[in-house]
């Protein structure tokens, strides 16, 4: 089965730090854009900040015994992709929530993951698997 690019819409709160950041930092091409949102180009997928006033803090829960914040988004990423993004944003300065490391190694479902926030506080989760068939192996 061949995947469709998903679409995201997330809230923002000072939509110049977020288009900076995604621009800037994470390096996604952009796309259309208006006064109160912009589209980006999310690894092939379509991600969209939106204006919204500032929100709550996150709530997290506890896996693999790491707070992981809730609610997340990313994407699940190629192996090497993934170690050359982790790497990319170890050089820009990123303040991971949960540091780029190897989950369940050597188990079913082994991956490497990493979390870190947008400046309006959005936490985004990337991942990889050295073999995609893993994904949704209990």
């Amino acid at each position: 089965m061949s995947l469709s690019p998903f679409h995201l819409a997330i809230p923002v709160h000072n939509i110049e730090d977020c288009r900076d950041f995604y621009t800037n930092t994470l390096n996604f091409e952009e796309g259309r854009s208006s006064d109160h949102w912009v589209d980006y180009n999310f690894f092939g997928h379509q991600l969209v900040i939106h204006y919204k006033p500032k929100k709550e803090e996150l709530h997290t829960n506890l896996v693999d015994g790491k707070d992981v914040p809730v609610p997340h988004f990313g994407v699940v990423l190629p192996w090497d992709t993934f170690q050359e993004f982790a790497d990319l944003l170890k050089s820009k300065g990123i303040a991971f929530i949960i540091d780029p490391y190897i989950r369940f190694e050597g188990q079913v479902g082994e991956q490497a993951t990493m979390f870190f926030k947008d400046p309006s506080g959005n936490a985004l989760e990337f991942k990889a698997f050295k073999d995609l068939s893993q994904l949704f192996a209990k």
